[in-house]
């Protein structure tokens, strides 16, 4: 019995990036997920949080209640159809992999959530990620498509295989975008919550579809 606890406590935990939010920054997504998510999720998950390469050019939705600086991974039209920077982005994103990798998946809220739902498409058409091992595993909250054309036809045009969890916020106005991406992906976990575009609580069936989520990724690291 003893050397069962023992072998449970020498388990490396799933290791995920975490790509937080436009004109956000890691400590700002950290603080929104160790507030939001019990100790029995996130003592389970070995979470990466990075700052964006890119200062925020302009004024940050969360001014007033998270502190600065913040970042953005890159910027984009009123529309979402045209990104600047977009390909600097992707080499960060890289180098950030290579860094403090290797990891087990990617985590990714709002801008982090859309750009962590395209690289697993991106690195398959080898536009970016070519020098890091393949992505495993995502988690997204928030999230949505590409609009662009052409980013849009490589990240999307072959089905999105590897295992993935979705927060889709009943009045997220992203919702909409974030069904459009879930139909991308094969057999995704969907968590369903009332709230808008944020990180959410658990309920209960949620707190089970997530931790059930993590078990499975575990069991795939300890193969």
């Amino acid at each position: 019995m003893g050397s069962e606890g023992d072998c449970k406590t020498n388990e490396r935990k799933p290791r995920f990036l975490c790509l937080h939010g436009f004109r956000t920054s890691g400590a700002i997504l950290k603080k929104q997920i160790f507030d939001k998510w019990p100790t029995q999720v996130v003592d389970k998950l070995d979470l990466v949080f990075v700052d964006a390469p890119f200062p925020s050019q302009g004024k940050s939705e969360v001014e007033g209640i998270f502190d600065p600086p913040y970042y953005e991974w890159f910027q984009f039209n009123k529309e979402f159809t045209e990104y600047e920077n977009f390909d600097k982005c992707l080499e960060y994103i890289e180098e950030c992999m290579i860094k403090h990798g290797p990891f087990d998946g990617l985590l990714g809220f709002s801008q982090g959530a859309i750009l962590s739902g395209a690289l697993s498409g991106l690195q398959a058409k080898e536009v970016g990620l070519t020098k890091v091992p393949k992505i495993k595993n995502l988690i997204i909250i928030g999230g949505a498509k590409f609009q662009n054309k052409s980013v849009a036809e490589k990240a999307y045009s072959s089905p999105i295989t590897c295992p993935s969890l979705h927060f889709l916020g009943e009045k997220d106005y992203l919702k909409k975008y974030g069904i459009e991406l879930l139909e991308s992906c094969v057999d995704p976990v969907v968590i369903h919550h009332p709230r808008g575009h944020t990180i959410p609580r658990f309920d209960e069936k949620g707190l089970e579809s997530m931790l059930s989520f993590i078990e499975k990724v575990q069991a795939e690291i300890n193969k």
